[in-house]
């Protein structure tokens, strides 16, 4: 949930390390630090945000630098919580990105031992540790591979000594991977921090522990020297840059076209594996907006190719782990949300076929599953999902469609110039109706069900206003308590064999006073006479709806956001990729 960084070379580390750290802020916000290492160690660390406080941090000196931004699990965001965190001695400075599940333990151990402890994180156990081993014989590889054996839970660790000129680092469970320069190296959680010096990457595997100094790359796998291959990525610096536009949630919003079309031509749906296209049955495992695009593939895989599908929370996939037989699928934008690794590794050891839909090569999923299908949304920085959401169902529609004969190719070559269509909408009308609202519902029935799930999921996590989605049916079964003239309802009502009860629904909203914003097609002449106000998307067939709906959702939720004078792109108590259970 943090996001780390470190560099190595002949520049300056610390402002590189801070510059880094913004474009890592969508992992945590909470508090960041830098560390850089000479003679001695040099830390700045802060409660808030870099922009407000990263000027003293900018000013260590040092060719050698790790740094963190926080997104708090252990204890408070404020000074003491933060990052980097040292040894007794303070010679010795580390930041993590994970969950030390045993720490209270290793910490009871150590305090035991003499030493004292300074924040209330699980971090800082493991720094201690270190710091022992280091005691025995000085050298930092060795320590830290003596340490990380004793660590249950996840990690990506990044670790400095006063008088070596190296750092140290090691992953198991969180992501890390190695920028390749010119005579300088980086670690980081992600490329986003990376790509404006290089292009190549080295993805470190669970178990690994590396040695960057200022002319190599060393990497061991359970103490055991190994060569990994290097990769080059196909993102470029414009990519992670807001170009113009006032938040990256906007950019990204009308970026979907691309990204969807990209998708859809990237991926064969000739070369789709035998075990995909012959499954009997389908199980996705899945959390957040990746759960409402697996539930919208459920029902047009149902619907239209006659293939039962079940849907689970990853979270709870593994604790209360289904019989699963047959093909699983795992979705998930970073391909390191932890819930969904861990579903895949058990649905795998249960003889399953698994498929993973990510939008980063690379990632820990792509080794956790036998095929890996990649979106080609580029890098996506604000927190809310919008184009990798609509990338994978650029994948997900198109396995359908090749299940079901190919019917839809053309559809789906199509469909981006129907959402380029909605980009240009006026939503000022439905904006004004929502800021005012403390509640929100949305509706919908069949595929615009997981549809409302998604725009609710969207409109509270970056307005704060609380929305709920419901297929349209259950209203009656308790939720319609809550209607009223203050709670405003966005009904998705398309043509289809459930118009006819969506306007029935509608019309029994209406009638306990609740306004009602419905999104219908162009040339419905029944439903805009029902409604308080109404959203029409071109009559395209039942893909291009969903992804139309969809980016109205977005821009709805944006807008509402702007105007109450919200952070859009990182919403209070979120993070970007969800690596710790």
């Amino acid at each position: 949930m943090c996001g780390i960084i470190g560099y190595i070379g002949r520049r300056d580390a610390a402002p590189l390390i801070i510059e880094g750290l913004k474009k890592l802020e969508y992992r945590g916000y909470d508090s960041f630090g830098v560390a850089t290492a000479g003679a001695g160690i040099d830390i700045a660390k802060h409660q808030g945000r870099i922009s407000e406080k990263g000027g003293s941090a900018a000013q260590l000196k040092g060719k050698a630098g790790i740094g963190h931004t926080r997104w708090a699990t252990h204890g408070v965001p404020s000074d003491r919580n933060a990052h980097p965190h040292t040894d007794c001695s303070g010679t010795i400075a580390l930041v993590h990105n994970g969950i030390v599940e045993n720490y209270a333990s290793l910490k009871r151990e150590l305090e035991s031992r003499g030493h004292t402890f300074r924040s209330e994180t699980d971090t800082e156990v493991i720094v201690h540790l270190v710091e022992e081993e280091y005691a025995k014989k000085p050298d930092l590889l060795a320590a830290v591979q003596a340490v990380i054996p004793r660590l249950e839970g996840s990690y990506a660790i990044l670790v400095l000594a006063a008088g070596e000129d190296r750092i140290v680092a090691a992953r198991n469970a969180s992501p890390l991977v190695i920028g390749i320069g010119d005579g300088e190296f980086f670690a980081a959680s992600d490329m986003t921090p990376v790509i404006e010096f290089t292009e190549r990457a080295v993805y470190l595997e669970d178990g690994d522990t590396v040695s960057l100094s200022r002319k190599n790359v060393e990497i061991y796998s359970h103490g055991k020297p190994v060569s990994r291959p290097v990769e080059l990525i196909d993102w470029s610096l414009e990519d992670v840059r807001k170009g113009g536009f006032a938040h990256y949630m906007l950019k990204e919003i009308y970026e979907q076209p691309l990204a969807f079309y990209n998708t859809i031509r990237s991926m064969d749906p000739a070369a789709l594996p035998e075990e995909v296209l012959r499954a009997s049955s389908v199980t996705v495992v899945a959390c957040g907006s990746s759960y409402h695009a697996g539930l919208i593939f459920k029902y047009l895989l149902e619907e239209i190719a006659g293939i039962p599908a079940r849907l689970e929370f990853a979270s709870e996939f593994k604790y209360f782990p289904p019989p699963v037989s047959g093909l699983v699928v795992g979705i998930s934008q970073s391909g390191e949300t932890a819930d969904t690794l861990a579903a895949m590794k058990y649905a795998r050891s249960a003889g399953c076929h698994t498929l993973a839909i990510t939008n980063v090569l690379g990632s820990s999923i792509t080794r956790a599953a036998d095929t890996t299908l990649f979106m080609r949304a580029g890098p996506e920085i604000s927190v809310a999902a919008t184009k990798s959401f609509v990338a994978q169902l650029a994948i997900l529609m198109q396995i359908v469609n090749r299940i079901s004969d190919r019917k839809c190719d053309e559809i789906l070559l199509q469909a981006h110039k129907a959402v380029e269509e909605i980009l240009l909408m006026d939503l000022g009308e439905a904006v004004r109706v929502c800021e005012k609202a403390q509640n929100i519902f949305y509706v919908g029935r069949g595929p615009f069900y997981p549809v409302s799930l998604e725009g609710a999921l969207k409109m509270k996590e970056i307005s704060y206003i609380h929305a709920e989605g419901y297929t349209a049916g259950e209203l009656k079964h308790g939720p319609f308590a809550l209607l009223s003239p203050e709670t405003p309802v966005i009904a998705l009502c398309m043509p289809g064999n459930t118009y006819g009860v969506m306007i029935s629904n509608i019309k029994e909203m209406k009638a306990r006073g609740a306004p009602v914003i419905a999104i219908g097609v162009t040339g419905d002449r029944e439903l805009p006479d029902i409604v308080d106000l109404f959203i029409a998307v071109p009559n395209t067939p039942l893909f291009t709806q969903i992804l139309t709906c969809l980016v109205i959702e977005q821009l709805l939720a944006y807008h509402t956001a702007v105007a109450l004078g919200r952070d859009v792109d990182k919403p209070r108590n979120l993070a970007k990729s969800v690596t710790v259970e």
